[in-house]
């Protein structure tokens, strides 16, 4: 299922990578895209929204659904 996310906090590509790893790491085969520019992470996964929000919160980013 394809999920999308409005991350606030995000500038660089070490936020990109800790974002992709904190999804990667809910599931090895999610698919991540991060848009530094506006801030929105699209996810590929079978895992709960939840659990791949709590994920990105975790790495210490606000998430909101897109």
């Amino acid at each position: 299922m394809n999920q999308t996310f409005d991350v606030q906090g995000m500038s660089c590509g070490h936020c990109e990578r800790a974002v992709t790893q904190a999804v990667k790491a809910l599931d090895a085969a999610a698919r991540v895209r991060v848009d530094l520019a506006t801030g929105k992470v699209q996810v590929e996964t079978d895992q709960p929204r939840e659990a791949v929000a709590r994920a990105i919160a975790q790495e210490g980013y606000q998430v909101a659904a897109a």
